[in-house]
């Protein structure tokens, strides 16, 4: 019988926190994440099938809605991150397909994705020197897709001194390589 246990983006069994300066870098691992992309023609019905469901609200370009225990950032053209506490929606995917139906496709995210979120008051100058993101000019509730590491990634600003970035789970190490170079340059 094998005996497989679980381990963070990072190869860890528990997740990784780095504080350089005036910058906390913490590895996310009790996030589950799932996409939706609305079938054609079907964003309204899957707006309405979340709202009267659980709440939640599908943001517009650029924007990032929250109604605990949900959270979710806008993608692209109908397309939204959706993300819940792992422990008590691990089967986050399924939850929401059984709400959208068939207006839309739901995919499990949790798997292929790194999420570090990282805070203080250098977090602007960390992130000008990893992408050029507009972060100065990002507001609390809002999300961009750009590039960092030479990585495709997301930065979603949570507050004013906190920025999630999530970046694909394979290049998990060469990000964080990034994000603490990056913080070691500011300190």
């Amino acid at each position: 019988m094998h005996k497989l246990k679980p381990i963070t983006p990072l190869g860890g069994a528990t997740r990784r926190q780095d504080t350089i300066g005036a910058v906390t870098i913490t590895e996310v691992v009790d996030q589950a994440l799932a996409s939706v992309a609305a079938r054609n023609g079907q964003a309204k019905a899957v707006q309405r099938a979340l709202t009267d469901q659980i709440g939640l609200t599908l943001p517009d370009v650029g924007k990032a809605a929250d109604a605990a225990p949900f959270a979710t950032f806008w993608m692209g053209t109908e397309q939204w991150m959706v993300t819940a506490p792992y422990d008590s929606h691990e089967l986050l995917a399924a939850e929401l397909k059984q709400i959208v139906g068939d207006s839309a496709s739901v995919v499990e995210q949790t798997d292929g994705w790194c999420r570090f979120d990282v805070a203080g008051a250098a977090v602007c100058d960390l992130f000008e020197r990893m992408s050029n993101a507009p972060v100065r000019s990002m507001a609390t509730g809002e999300a961009i897709r750009t590039t960092a590491e030479h990585l495709g990634v997301f930065l979603w600003r949570l507050a004013d001194d906190r920025i999630a970035i999530l970046g694909p789970r394979s290049s998990a190490g060469s990000l964080h390589h990034g994000l603490l170079a990056a913080a070691k340059s500011v300190a």
